[in-house]
Order: structure tokens, then C-alpha cells, then sequence
């Protein structure tokens, strides 16, 4: 699997970064096996999350095997300093691992998390204490929502994150808004060497009123392998900006995810969105977020 520098980090992060909110509501042995699945396609990078159900809990067993072959990151939802203090210390214990490579910021979608999460007494102190005291390697940010990028851009501005995580496919781009705010971000990670990373990439259409949820994402998201292929090549062959797209939060999805990134090569980033405009139903996860 190809890998891409980290920004500044230097971390050579494979393409697929494994979304580990899929271990959120699994067994054990399901986890074990979807993290195993993950480690044989080449995959380096694994993003989880306190606020993932029991997913720390689920990576945590494998930590002794596996800690030295991976970049390990985390995130913490919570806005003040003690509350975040606490839940990183507690997100270590749960890794069973007395170091992490990244702590991010977790879904600062709007300037008032924003301004939670950078002002006095807020979450970023206790990031910053963790990277002082060796706990963690570096800081980052990260969103969800139409407002991400203009949102992270500002972060940017008041801190000098190590990185980025902003959403991004192809629907998202053809909005004129979302583009221009995406372009600009790219702009201050470059100047800053940040590295970015990208979510959603696969996310179809919210679920409709009265639909099965036929998996574990809050999104309806693309199951057929020709447009998950698509998908990714528009954004790994057309955007050489971004490091890696996080895997999406759903186990059974991985196997179609690892094909796609060993096919897009046949693929121009041209060629790929004329496949996604096939797609009737193809709309922003964004338009109505169920909280």
C-alpha cells in the first residue's frame, strides 16, 4: 500500500488509515480479526477516539503485538482541561500503552468549540501538558461537518496543530463553498507543514426516515465496489495534499476499501467522478447530522 509523509511529523502514513471507530460496538474476536485484516493490506495508521464506544478497549489487547509496526493516534471530545486530562490518561490505560503518537481534538465543527477547546482552561492545555510530559507526540484537529475546513482553518491560526482531519469526497467538492473554504485550509497546512487527513470519503447519502441501517455508520455509505473504487481514486490520485483517508466505521466495509486502493491506479480523478455522477442519490452527509 502506498504511503505518504505525515507533514512535518515525517511519519510515512499508509493511504488507508484504519477508522477504528468500527471497533466501537464489535466483540473482541470480530476486532481482532478486522485489525489483522488491516496489518496483512499494509495499513500503518490506525485513528480511534474515547468518545468510540469501546474501541480503545478493542485495540488495546493487540498493543503488545502491534505498538512498534503502528502510528497510534486517539482523540479527546472533552472541552476543559481537566476533563480532557482525565480522558487522555484514561485513553492510555485503556490502549494499554504508556505513549501516544497523536491526540486530537475531536470534533471541533464550529468557532464556539473552537474557542472552548483553544481558550483558558480548555482542552488544548491538557493536550499540550501530554506532549510536554511525553504521553503523547503531537496534537492535531479534527471535524465533521459542512463547516469543518473554515473551521480548522482557524484553528490553525490560534495553534500551530500538527494536523489536520477535515472531511472531504467528491460531492463535497463540487459545492462552491465547501471548495473554496477546502482550498484555503490546504493552503495554511502546506505553509505550515501540517499533515491532513480526510473523512467521509465514501459516505453516499444520510439515511433516509424509516431505512434499515444496514451497517454502523451514521451515514448510508457506498457498499458497491465500483464506487468505493471511484471514490478513492478521485481523492487519493486527484489530491496528493492529503496523507490518508480514514477507513470508514464499519468493519465489513475494509476489505471493499484495501481493493479499491490497489485498483485506483486504472483510475483518473476525471474518470472516477464521471462514475460518482452515476449516482442519483449521491448528496453531503452534512445536511442533517442526527445528534
Amino acid at each position: 500500500m502506498e504511503t505518504r509523509r505525515l507533514g512535518r511529523l515525517e511519519h510515512h502514513s499508509s493511504v488507508l488509515i484504519y477508522g477504528a471507530a468500527a471497533l466501537g460496538g464489535v466483540d473482541q474476536d470480530t476486532a481482532d480479526a478486522s485489525i489483522q485484516e488491516a496489518l496483512e493490506a499494509g495499513v500503518n495508521h490506525f485513528d480511534v477516539a474515547a468518545d468510540y464506544g469501546d474501541a480503545e478497549l478493542r485495540l488495546g489487547p493487540r498493543m503488545g503485538e502491534i505498538r512498534d509496526r503502528i502510528f497510534l493516534a486517539t482523540k479527546t471530545g472533552r472541552r476543559t482541561y481537566d476533563e480532557a486530562w482525565s480522558e487522555i490518561n484514561r485513553s492510555l490505560e485503556r490502549l494499554q500503552t504508556d505513549r501516544i503518537d497523536l491526540i486530537q481534538m475531536h470534533a471541533v465543527c464550529d468557532l464556539e468549540n473552537l474557542d472552548l477547546v483553544t481558550g483558558k482552561g480548555g482542552s488544548l492545555e491538557a493536550a499540550v501538558r501530554a506532549k510536554e510530559e511525553g504521553m503523547v507526540g503531537a496534537i492535531g484537529i479534527t471535524g465533521h461537518t459542512a463547516q469543518a475546513p473554515a473551521v480548522h482553518r482557524e484553528g490553525l491560526r490560534r495553534f500551530d496543530f500538527d494536523s489536520v482531519l477535515t472531511p472531504l469526497n467528491y460531492r463535497l467538492s463540487t459545492d462552491p463553498q465547501y471548495a473554496d473554504d477546502y482550498a484555503a485550509l490546504v493552503e495554511a497546512v502546506q505553509a505550515s507543514d501540517a499533515g491532513l487527513m480526510t473523512i467521509k470519503m465514501i459516505a453516499r447519502r444520510n439515511w433516509a426516515d424509516g431505512e434499515e441501517k444496514t451497517y454502523d455508520t451514521w451515514y448510508r455509505p457506498f457498499d458497491e465496489q465500483r464506487y468505493i473504487t471511484a471514490a478513492t481514486a478521485w481523492l487519493l490520485n486527484g489530491h496528493p495534499e492529503i496523507t490518508g483517508l480514514a477507513t470508514a466505521g464499519e468493519t465489513r466495509l475494509l476489505r471493499q476499501m484495501v481493493v479499491a486502493e490497489q485498483e485506483r491506479s486504472e483510475l483518473t480523478p476525471e474518470a472516477a467522478a464521471a462514475i460518482l455522477d452515476e449516482v442519483h442519490d449521491y448528496a453531503s452527509p452534512f445536511v442533517d447530522i442526527p445528534i
